[in-house]
């Protein structure tokens, strides 16, 4: 249960679905919810385990990934503030296991909502169940471009992307990233990726240094694309 006020606003200011008018609601969410604080790089939840509760990040950053028998990662998405598991939710929607993995990759807060009460909430509150359906429905998009980015477009070209990408959220040229990251974010090798990188570079469009990329064209690095 959370009771105190100013966590109670905080939870509120992150979703906006408990901004709409229905007490009955509110109250039933924040009678079920709880608090969890998570660190990296602390494991939220391995394939195959039952889903026992919907997180809600209210701070940091959790990783979505599935793992493959070679050993390789291929980033499924990002969870952040205001953001959950679409996963998850199919997963407490059907009854069904957990078919990824997800890890703290951000020191992250995040309220907890036990699988029966999202189970039940779903035929009881229209708030929440558009709120499950249009979670779902947005992250299944992201996860059919990963999908069609790995079968059909050229790692260099994804890496290009993905580099300007990194930049402008950044706002910044320098992006902090190690190779294996970049790897395990394009679902590919660390060798591939440091051998396009040495080839970006004696391009002169980056400059790359141990845990640091730093953009020198964008332009060029644009024509990639």
């Amino acid at each position: 249960m959370i009771a105190d006020p100013q966590q109670i606003d905080r939870i509120i200011d992150c979703f906006g679905f408990l901004r709409r008018k229905d007490p009955t609601f509110k109250r039933h969410f924040f009678q079920a919810a709880s608090v969890v604080h998570l660190n990296k790089p602390q494991s939220i939840c391995h394939e195959g385990m039952s889903c026992t509760h919907l997180a809600l990040l209210i701070s940091g950053t959790a990783r979505v990934y599935k793992l493959g028998e070679n050993g390789r990662e291929i980033t499924l998405y990002r969870i952040g503030r205001g953001e959950s598991c679409i996963l998850t939710a199919s997963c407490i929607i059907s009854n069904t296991p957990f078919p990824a993995i997800a890890v703290c990759e951000e020191a992250l807060e995040a309220v907890l909502i036990p699988t029966a009460e999202a189970q039940n909430w779903m035929s009881q509150f229209p708030a929440w169940q558009e709120y499950l359906f249009g979670l779902i429905s947005e992250r299944l998009a992201e996860i059919i471009t990963v999908v069609e980015e790995i079968a059909f477009r050229r790692v260099d070209h994804r890496l290009a992307a993905y580099l300007l990408k990194r930049a402008e959220s950044n706002g910044s040229r320098a992006i902090k990233v190690t190779h294996q990251e970049i790897a395990s974010d394009l679902g590919t090798s660390r060798e591939v990726i440091s051998r396009i990188l040495k080839d970006f570079e004696s391009r002169q469009m980056i400059s790359a240094n141990r845990g640091c990329i730093d953009l020198l064209d964008t332009r060029i690095l644009s024509d990639q694309l």
